[in-house]
């Protein structure tokens, strides 16, 4: 190579097929110079094969390397072997601040243990849009001011561990109906609307925040062509010189049909890089993920993408992969005891009651209807199970279970009218739709979307998620062991 040229696998972040490093894998990675691997689901084994992982990918991608994954807390955590975080609503419904960053560094610590140095978190969208099928309960809430303050916090104790995070997902994906990973949402604001809502919180963190992640969202009234992640107004314009915002910004993943199924990977790629991010997030095969880096090299040898422009991203990158190192903590024995009894205080913290929901005597007959599988949208880990559900009344007398098909599904009406105490425990994620309006039950459980308590007009407990910690709380509360003390951050009434 030149003394002007550059390689554009720095700048791609790829992801990996299985558990364990492959040669051929291994050989791809070191042959196009990437120093990016983001770990889903599907590569977290045991722990120690998670290290082993984390270790053998160092090794070949070198000591600058950068080794991500999404550990949100709540329904996003692929690490499900560490103490289980709570979802960033819960934390709103708890307005711990002093919580939010004790969290934050727990997390942090479970990660550096298994050789994770940047987590994409937390989520600064602003969830005020009760029909948003992606963000919901990802949110600490519905204001700028609980938004920044609580993420902020969280962020802290995340940075203070010595794991670097990664506020998403810029301009701001809390008031859409459409789900990115399906289509392409659009945000039809004007940058006045932005600037009081949705841009507050990454506009007060930016300082803080060593990176971002953007939005495969277009914005019509700022830039009509390109969906943010690929705006040169957006990323160059608003965040760059404006926001003089001077750290990481990576892509959402490329793949989502938003951008994959418009523009192609190798032309977002290259788009994406030209817009002022300095990462892009290329899953797929090892021939999609050279797709992409073929056509940032493409677009340096003909002048369509700067090399000046590449030598800055792969700086920004280098100070974060200095400021973060891969480390492998051992994280064993009472300091993870702790961060696990943390956790669940903090679920604990959150649960909610509304409109004066309380709980059956242990020894009234109950009815509880409830749809026992749930299969995961791909973002979520798996929903919680009618099994989990029924250990939350193991302390009852007289117990009838109703297992259904789709909750959605459920006709009032062929429930009998028998004096029982007729409860409604929700497993999944989707809206009820307008038939839910005719349910009566005398206690509504909601286990995942806190948006399914506008659905049905009865008393209602939330728990904001259904980790471990969650449940215990919501069976503690259901058996008169405990409290609902939390206070939603989001309008439900």
């Amino acid at each position: 190579m030149s003394e002007t040229a550059f390689h554009p696998g720095r700048l791609v972040m790829v992801d990996i097929q299985g558990k364990t490093l492959d040669a051929t894998t291994a050989a791809f990675l070191r042959d196009n110079q990437i120093r990016a691997v983001c770990l889903f689901r599907k590569n977290l084994g045991t722990e120690a094969e998670v290290r082993q992982l984390t270790r053998d990918l160092r090794e070949a991608m070198g000591p600058d390397a950068l080794i991500g994954l999404d550990q949100e807390g709540g329904s996003v955590v692929r690490a499900t072997f560490l103490p289980q975080p709570p979802s960033a609503m819960a934390l709103g419904a708890a307005g711990d601040e002093a919580l939010a960053e004790s969290v934050g560094a727990a997390v942090a610590r479970g990660l550096r243990g298994i050789g994770i140095n940047w987590n994409f978190a937390p989520v600064t969208d602003i969830n005020n849009n009760a029909a948003n099928p992606v963000i919901a309960e990802r949110s600490f809430g519905e204001t700028a001011e609980t938004v920044t303050r609580l993420a902020g916090a969280w962020m802290r104790g995340s940075l203070a561990a010595g794991v670097a995070c990664c506020i998403k997902h810029f301009p701001g994906h809390g008031d859409t109906h459409v789900d990115s990973h399906l289509d392409l949402p659009t945000v039809d604001k004007t940058r006045a609307e932005l600037d009081a809502l949705e841009l507050k919180p990454f506009k007060a963190l930016r300082d803080a925040a060593p990176s971002m992640m953007t939005a495969h969202i277009v914005y019509p009234r700022i830039d009509p062509q390109y969906p943010a992640t690929l705006s040169k107004t957006i990323l160059g314009g608003i965040l760059r010189e404006e926001y003089g915002y001077d750290g990481v910004v990576i892509t959402d993943a490329l793949m989502m049909k938003a951008i994959a199924e418009r523009y192609g990977y190798a032309k977002a790629a290259v788009l994406a890089i030209d817009a002022g991010a300095d990462m892009i997030l290329a899953q797929g095969s090892l021939d999609e993920q050279a797709q992409a880096i073929h056509a940032l090299q493409d677009a340096l040898n003909r002048g369509g993408l700067k090399v000046e422009r590449c030598r800055e991203a792969a700086a920004r990158l280098d100070k974060l992969a200095r400021d973060y190192p891969v480390r492998f903590d051992d994280y064993q024995g009472a300091a993870r005891d702790a961060d696990d009894a943390l956790m669940r205080r903090a679920w604990a913290a959150g649960l909610s009651a509304l409109r004066g929901a309380s709980a059956p005597a242990v020894d009234r007959p109950v009815r509880v209807l409830v749809q026992d599988e749930v299969p995961t949208d791909g973002v979520s880990e798996a929903g919680p199970t009618g099994a989990q559900v029924r250990a939350l009344f193991e302390g009852f007398a007289d117990v009838e279970f109703v297992s259904l098909g789709d909750i959605a599904a459920l006709d009032w009406a062929n429930v009998p009218a028998d004096g029982r105490f007729n409860i409604v425990a929700s497993t999944h994620r989707a809206r009820y739709g307008a038939q839910a309006g005719g349910w009566k039950p005398d206690l509504h459980l909601v286990l995942w979307n806190p948006f399914q308590s506008l659905d049905v007009a009865a008393p209602t407990v939330i728990s904001w998620g259904y980790a471990d910690g969650a449940l215990a709380a919501l069976g503690d509360w259901l058996q008169g062991r405990g409290v609902a003390g939390g206070h939603a951050p989001v309008t439900l009434n």
